[in-house]
């Protein structure tokens, strides 16, 4: 039976992408140039009600890759994968959007 997390609030579930350590002709890769801080998005709570009772919805969806900071989120395990809890603001950026900019 597989698990599933749904966020509360504006939490954003996160599965972190972990970079290749060597390239595909077979030359390692050195560890700073394989650390990545970005993942995938799983999973998305449905955002935060203002003073007024507005819902603000999450800058972010399923599917979506994202920029993470080196540190923060909680750590979570599901079955046998380790996902990571991220507040929406704490989420540096979308990385399909900043391929607009062609950043």
């Amino acid at each position: 039976m597989a698990k599933r997390l749904i966020p509360t609030l504006n939490r954003v579930l996160i599965e972190k992408i972990t970079a290749p350590a060597k390239t595909s002709a077979g030359i390692l890769l050195p560890e700073k140039s394989s650390k990545l801080n970005s993942g995938k998005v799983v999973a998305v709570g449905p955002g935060l009600h203002d003073k007024t009772g507005n819902l603000i919805p999450t800058a972010v969806k399923e599917g979506d890759t994202v920029l993470l900071p080196e540190y923060g989120g909680t750590q979570v395990k599901l079955g046998e994968k380790e996902f990571h809890l991220y507040r929406d603001e704490d989420i540096f950026g979308d990385t399909a959007r900043l391929s607009i900019y062609n950043i």
